[in-house]
């Protein structure tokens, strides 16, 4: 398949390197330092099994590739309405457009202007620290990406971007219920801002309390989602996470923004869909709405992760 990956990060760069790496026509977009450093040198692809440079095609904008058989859509979140603006002017509107991104907004912007939108479940523990260089923490298997249309069903675009996947080095299926998995998915990103903010504190108080109100939101908007001993099922033996170069992955992509310093985060559209939610539906998110304004703060700053305590937090909920 001919595929153009706008968003090169951690997720997209990976992604994008191993579907090269299986044959496939592959065109990044990416910025700054990153964009030059592909540009210059070549894409570095660093796992547990090897590291490759990759001479893959760059461009800045969207509009300087050929026309792709889909986009895959692979920035944060908060970046979404203008990329996919962006693509607009570049694309045509019935070009498929694969959300693999965390969150539950990407899909419904790419469907204000593209006909054929697909969301897809990542599972997939990558890194994105020093331009040019990715890393996938997982092998053989380098993650999970099952598909679907947006906002439901499955058909063959589906079914042939599966395959794409699939013969990439990830596990990827086609589902109908896709949104269901997505928001399964959103609940388990909840954490991620306390382990910005504090460091890895999967079990701690603020934890449970963002998931807790997480599922409390969810529940009053009706909003389903799959069970999580269904996630934990689908996920079972399949991803055997490892060191690359001998260092351990640093910390979810939230983490990572932090410690990149790019002014950005992408709390807004995780904690912040469940505060959205909650001022919609009338529940209240205390938890979730301190993570998203502290994690936002902490991103204008340019604080590094860890900059504050559990305790600290709390404090600040009285």
């Amino acid at each position: 398949m001919k595929l153009l990956i706008y968003g090169a990060g951690g997720v997209g760069g990976v992604l994008g390197a191993q579907l090269h790496r299986a044959g496939h026509e592959v065109t990044l977009v990416a910025r700054g330092a990153h964009l030059d450093v592909i540009r210059s040198g070549g894409l570095t692809l660093e796992t547990p099994g090897g590291r490759w440079l990759l001479d893959i095609p760059v461009v800045a904008h969207p509009s300087e590739a050929d026309s792709p058989d889909a986009v895959i859509l692979a920035m944060k979140s908060q970046d979404t309405p203008p990329a996919v603006t962006a693509l607009s002017e570049a694309v045509s509107a019935t070009t498929p457009v694969v959300c693999v991104q965390n969150g539950v907004a990407n899909e419904r912007a790419a469907a204000r202007l593209f006909r054929w939108v697909y969301g897809v479940t990542v599972m997939c523990p990558t890194a994105f620290l020093d331009p040019g260089v990715v890393c996938a923490y997982s092998s053989p298997v380098t993650g999970i990406l099952d598909i679907g249309r947006y906002p439901a069903g499955a058909d063959d675009t589906a079914q042939r971007i599966a395959t794409a996947f699939a013969g990439a080095s990830f596990v990827s299926e086609p589902r109908d219920d896709i949104m269901k998995w997505k928001y399964r998915k959103l609940v388990m990103n909840l954490g991620n801002a306390v382990q910005a903010l504090v460091g890895d504190v999967r079990d701690g108080t603020l934890v449970t309390a963002a998931v807790a109100e997480g599922e409390r939101v969810l529940d009053a908007a009706g909003i389903d989602r799959v069970s999580p001993a269904a996630d934990k099922a689908r996920r079972a033996g399949l991803l055997d996470v490892s060191t690359v170069a001998g260092h351990a992955r640093p910390g979810s992509s939230t983490w990572q923004s932090l410690a990149r310093g790019v002014g950005t985060i992408e709390t807004d559209y995780l904690n912040g869909e469940i505060v959205l939610l909650g001022r919609l539906h009338d529940v209240p998110t205390p938890v979730n709405e301190l993570l998203q304004v502290e994690c936002r703060l902490a991103a204008l700053r340019r604080d590094p992760p860890g900059s504050t305590t559990e305790d600290a937090l709390l404090a600040m909920l009285g």
